[in-house]
């Protein structure tokens, strides 16, 4: 089975309520609930957050198959407008990373399920600056919060994580203000519903 194939049957198991286990330097066992979440339907109209963690394709690909989700959008945060295009990111000089907005119903799924996903299926948060054959600070693991209520969940999760020994290795994902988040190119949207599943980092 290609890495990416079990992704989404691991997203799928993780939805039901099924242990989750990530290969590389994850151990085995039932991955963490959110130790701090906002309840579903306490919040009203789609809310909004925006993650990073590696090849934006993947990322993206994993969340627009997450029940609740209304959108996933690949894009640059952390930089400037003026250097928020691929061939100037690539370059990890811009201060950008590769991200994606997730745009979520709140009576479906709360702001704590999608940091689940997140930390246990869409990447490795134990990998300093890189995911897989992408390496650079423009593929590194960072949480881009929108509101107190999501910084206090997201630090609250990492923690919840790095207790329960789950990984060898410290997880370093950044947890963060929002900053402007610029769409990327049309051509990366979708993109390995396009061009293929085996082009990515995903698990």
């Amino acid at each position: 089975m290609s890495g990416s194939s079990a992704g989404f049957l691991t997203v799928l198991a993780l939805l039901a309520g099924v242990a989750v286990s990530n290969a590389g330097s994850a151990n085995s066992g039932t991955f963490p609930s959110p130790a701090v979440d906002t309840p579903i339907s306490s919040q009203k109209g789609e809310q909004t957050a925006v993650f990073a963690g590696g090849c934006f394709w993947g990322i993206q690909a994993v969340f627009q198959h997450v029940k609740g989700v209304i959108s996933a959008t690949s894009g640059y945060s952390g930089g400037a407008a003026k250097t928020a295009e691929y061939e100037l990111v690539s370059s990890g000089e811009t201060g950008h990373a590769e991200s994606v907005k997730v745009v979520y119903d709140p009576s479906q799924i709360s702001f704590g399920q999608i940091l689940k996903v997140f930390f246990s299926v869409a990447h490795d948060p134990t990998e300093l600056n890189r995911q897989g054959p992408d390496w650079g600070t423009q593929y590194r693991s960072a949480i881009f919060f929108h509101s107190p209520e999501q910084e206090s969940a997201a630090k609250a999760s990492k923690q919840e994580l790095e207790n329960s020994g789950r990984y060898s290795k410290p997880v370093v994902t950044q947890i963060v203000p929002t900053t402007t988040f610029y769409e990327a190119e049309d051509y990366h949207q979708q993109y390995l519903e396009k061009r293929g599943m085996a082009t990515c980092h995903i698990k």
